[in-house]
């Protein structure tokens, strides 16, 4: 099985990149399953419905969150109708939608899908471990999942890594998201689950992290209130992890870094191009 995921799309350059690049991936790499990180997609600040079905309708077969699912309102209410929009699932009991969900693969494998937030600098919300324990548990690698993708929206490494560790071996895929820099720490860990610390975003890299950059430098050099920030409006980048899965284990054989557009140097899987 061969997968995708892509990290924190931010405001409409990075939603152009998943709409002009992703639908031909999927043919050229013989993509069987593709999740992206939507938080960032309504200018920078959440998402919208008709956002997350842009996303769908480009080949996208779930849309995780982060910090900022709830920064346009209407999350709130077409996430209980949208069943491949998943939040952390570490929101405390009684928050809209869902923190895990099983989708289908275009191959036909059943792929648990789990979101969480870090609490190193975050907002406090609730162990995220025990709640993804709680989702894998609940439906288990190799038992009721074929695959399992874990998106942890965290901002320390340390506590990423330590969630690849605790999932090693009960996961394909536990991938880092809301720092918006591509980490160089891709790998296989010791017990089969693919890694990498932050997938990137899919945005203008000719930013801070995907926003224009003179209002986030003028607030580190003055230290007072301005304007609000803005998403860069350059050519977006894609950028994440591709993972190629061992059908019989539903753990990792491989993984590679993905970069695709101006200003980083291009990254791509190994070998999955077709003629």
């Amino acid at each position: 099985m061969r997968f995708l995921f892509l990290g924190d799309v931010v405001g409409r350059p990075g939603r152009v990149a998943v709409q002009e690049r992703l639908p031909a991936l999927r043919q050229r790499w013989g993509l069987d399953c593709v999740v992206i990180n939507g938080e960032n997609a309504a200018g920078g600040f959440g998402i919208t419905e008709a956002i997350c079905d842009e996303l769908l309708a480009a080949g996208a077969d779930a849309v995780t969150l982060g910090n900022h699912s709830w920064d346009q309102r209407e999350a709130l209410v077409f996430i209980e109708r949208q069943d491949r929009l998943v939040r952390p699932a570490n929101y405390p009991t009684g928050t809209p939608g869902r923190g895990a969900t099983v989708i289908e693969a275009a191959n036909g494998a059943r792929v648990l899908v789990v979101n969480a937030m870090g609490r190193i600098f975050m907002d406090a919300l609730d162990d995220p471990f025990a709640a993804v324990a709680r989702e894998l548990s609940a439906c288990p690698l190799g038992e009721v999942a074929d695959a399992v993708i874990v998106d942890f929206h965290a901002e320390a490494t340390s506590e990423k890594q330590a969630m690849g560790y605790f999932l090693d071996g009960r996961a394909s895929l536990v991938v880092g998201t809301h720092t918006h820099a591509p980490t160089a720490d891709t790998r296989v860990l010791p017990g089969g689950t693919a890694f990498q610390s932050d997938a990137g975003m899919c945005g203008d890299y000719d930013s801070v992290l995907g926003m224009h950059k003179d209002e986030p430098v003028r607030r580190f050099l003055q230290k007072t209130p301005g304007a609000r920030l803005e998403p860069a409006s350059g050519e977006g980048t894609l950028s994440g992890v591709a993972v190629e899965i061992d059908d019989a284990t539903g753990l990792a054989k491989a993984v590679w870094p993905v970069r695709l557009g101006p200003h980083l140097s291009e990254a791509v899987p190994v070998g999955w191009e077709r003629a």
